[in-house]
């Protein structure tokens, strides 16, 4: 499932609406562990882009 939503992100990152909306679809049905590792991934591949969209997303995970 994690790389699923990872090939979504990628496909999607150029609108900023639909990338937090996917990001958090993906948010909601990830288990913990997937979590953490989609957050470090998102973080490395998406911050020069979407810093904003991401600090809304993670906040408190």
């Amino acid at each position: 499932m994690l790389e699923y939503i990872k090939t979504i992100l990628v496909k999607v990152s150029f609108d900023k609406k639909i990338f937090e909306k996917e990001l958090k679809k993906a948010i909601n049905n990830l288990l913990e562990e997937d979590l953490r590792d989609l957050k470090q991934w998102c973080y490395s591949q998406f911050y020069d882009v979407h810093p904003q969209v991401l600090q809304r997303c993670f906040v408190g995970s």
